[in-house]
């Protein structure tokens, strides 16, 4: 073992919590607060969301559609990523796409997409990651947009898909067991903080894995999902928590990680399966079980509670990694109606 990695393992839970808040994740995602600190004040009554069943900050939009929701959702990536790994790039715009219909408890229909690029030569490994993954899952790609005069690249997508019953990011409530699902049956793209589940496992498994999320929906066992993004286990649970105006006390070390992997390389990770949940405590052991079934790693990680505060536990130490009441994380609004009965 490196010195680094030593060192690593050994981080102090303070100087962890420290590291987990300066980083790219974290500073990511709070640009959701600047965009929504300006619809707040471009927007300020509801009408504009009539016909959505959650409020703004969720993985997807949710409009109401028959017996059901139909959803929403796109992704943006940071140029740098798409210049340095472009295959993988694009191959992240339908898995990530994916995830997030799934988070929600749906089942995704199609993803279109918006390439830049210096020339049609320098997209075009882009466009082979996303048909690799559009095969693997299953999703076609029905549209998009293409610039090949761009003076740099960039990549968005967007897909739909559609939900019988909703999970939310704003239906966690006081006394539920703050799960963690995580497939660890993969590799770091090195040195990069991406865990890769997804890229060599069977397409056919990946499919029945994500299937859990909707299931575990329609049979009443989850309140709330998200799923974990490029903020982290940790900063990911931060932001479902703050969307349902709670908070929780998190065990780091209870959180599913690979064996040998430092635990703040592997808290400001992105699994390319991995999934935050709020149950109700008796389901837990149920919900547990049928991510085992599929060989899927997933533990309580701590209880959600009522202060709007998330604070982090490492055997008997704790740290307070955000107080949402002083400081807004995400800036989300409480749903008008509840997602989930």
């Amino acid at each position: 073992m490196s010195h680094l990695h030593l060192h690593l393992h050994l981080l102090p839970l303070p100087a962890l919590t420290a590291a987990l808040v300066a980083g790219r994740g974290f500073a990511h995602k709070r640009d959701i607060g600047d965009a929504m600190r300006v619809l707040s004040r471009a927007l300020p009554d509801a009408t504009h969301q009539r016909d959505q069943a959650v409020a703004l900050g969720d993985d997807c939009a949710a409009i109401r559609d028959g017996d059901g929701y139909l959803l929403f959702a796109i992704e943006g990536f940071v140029d740098d990523f798409v210049q340095r790994m472009p295959w993988f790039a694009g191959y992240c715009g339908v898995m990530v796409n994916v995830s997030d219909i799934y988070a929600m408890g749906g089942r995704p229909i199609a993803v279109v997409d918006a390439i830049w690029s210096q020339g049609a030569g320098t997209s075009e490994q882009v466009m082979v990651g996303m048909a690799e993954a559009s095969r693997r899952y299953g999703v076609p790609i029905v549209g998009g947009h293409t610039n090949h005069r761009s003076d740099h690249g960039q990549l968005a997508v967007a897909i739909l898909g559609r939900a019988r019953k909703l999970l939310t990011s704003f239906d966690a409530l006081p006394g539920h067991r703050l799960l963690m699902a995580i497939d660890l049956r993969g590799a770091y793209q090195e040195p990069n903080p991406y865990w890769d589940a997804s890229t060599s496992a069977p397409a056919e498994r990946l499919r029945a894995d994500l299937e859990l999320l909707p299931i575990l929906a329609e049979d009443g066992l989850c309140n709330a999902a998200k799923d974990i993004s490029m903020a982290g286990a940790v900063g990911t649970a931060l932001m479902l928590l703050e969307c349902s105006e709670v908070g929780a006390m998190i065990d780091i070390e209870a959180i599913p990680r690979p064996l040998g992997v430092p635990l703040l390389r592997w808290l400001q990770s992105f699994p390319s399966f991995g999934f935050v949940l709020s149950v109700r405590p008796e389901v837990a052991d149920e919900v547990v079980a049928r991510f085992h079934a599929r060989g899927i790693a997933c533990a309580d990680v701590g209880e959600v509670s009522a202060a709007p505060q998330v604070w982090l536990r490492q055997g008997q130490e704790t740290s307070l990694l955000w107080d949402v009441a002083a400081q807004p994380f995400i800036r989300a609004r409480p749903a008008q109606e509840p997602g989930n009965a």
